[in-house]
């Protein structure tokens, strides 16, 4: 068997280096995302405080991390929903982020075999894109009840 060069060898670090933070820069933005979300739920709806959500771009613990937020974020849009009065599916976001969570946690299972955490890849990119995108829905729907609700209070000002 060939030895790789050096130079091939380097190349191939700073790819790896490369990957590795544009991943960590794609969590990152994913927490913050879920950050902004939970800052327009009520506090008294909150499940987690916005914070929590920044332990979603810590590499591992994110394992665990990915399946309590779907939890709690679920718990949070669903007391909103509820006090908002506005009708939406039971357990907003639950599904998809659990199964984002199932499909992240074996797909870094190491001893799994490879074709196994190849389907795993591209189910929990399918998935967390799905859920990326879930959560923006359900935040824009929050942003726009606000609006159309202080629409209606401003129409019912101009009116008197």
């Amino acid at each position: 068997m060939s030895e790789l060069s050096p130079e091939l060898m380097a190349e191939m670090q700073r790819l790896t280096i490369y990957v590795m933070l544009t991943i960590l820069g794609v969590w990152i933005w994913f927490a913050y995302s879920v950050r902004q979300t939970l800052l327009t739920i009520k506090s008294e709806n909150r499940s987690m405080l916005p914070n929590q959500a920044w332990f979603l771009a810590v590499p591992l613990f994110n394992i665990f991390w990915n399946f309590e937020v779907a939890k709690r974020l679920s718990y949070s849009f669903n007391n909103e929903f509820f006090d908002r009065k506005v009708a939406v599916e039971e357990m907003p976001s639950l599904n998809v982020g659990n199964r984002y969570a199932w499909s992240f946690l074996i797909y870094n299972i190491p001893f799994f075999p490879d074709f196994i955490r190849l389907l795993a890849f591209i189910l929990c990119l399918t998935y967390f894109i799905s859920y990326w995108y879930k959560i923006s829905q359900f935040k824009n729907l929050i942003l726009d009840h606000e609006t159309w609700k202080m629409d209606k209070l401003n129409k019912k000002t101009d009116d008197n």
